[in-house]
């Protein structure tokens, strides 16, 4: 959900403004509840466990579903590349289609 869809969600309550909503978002993701998917500029609860490695994202371009994974070999890539970086955050966010819409199309075909 965009901050905006979580805001839209909760009228009537204490949140009122969107920056309640970015700064409540901020704690929630500072503890690990909740992930920022940058490429959809929307945030999602946190769906499995990677104590000290970043989160990464399959995210189907035709249902819109969201699925978690521990990015931790990505990272490890990442790190290891000899390109004389500092890793400091790693983002992992892959795109396609999730095996639920695949099987919706080949049995459309």
């Amino acid at each position: 959900m965009s901050a905006y869809d979580i805001l839209d969600a909760v009228k009537g309550t204490a949140l009122k403004a969107p920056v309640q909503v970015y700064r409540s978002l901020e704690k929630l993701m500072g503890i690990g509840q909740v992930h920022r998917v940058e490429m959809l500029n929307a945030f999602v609860v946190c769906g499995c466990k990677h104590a000290d490695t970043a989160p990464g994202f399959f995210l189907c371009k035709t249902c819109g579903e969201v699925t978690e994974f521990d990015s931790q070999n990505a990272g490890g890539l990442l790190a290891s590349m000899k390109s004389g970086y500092r890793i400091e955050r790693v983002s992992v966010e892959l795109s396609g289609t999730c095996p639920n819409c695949q099987l919706l199309e080949e049995a459309a075909a």
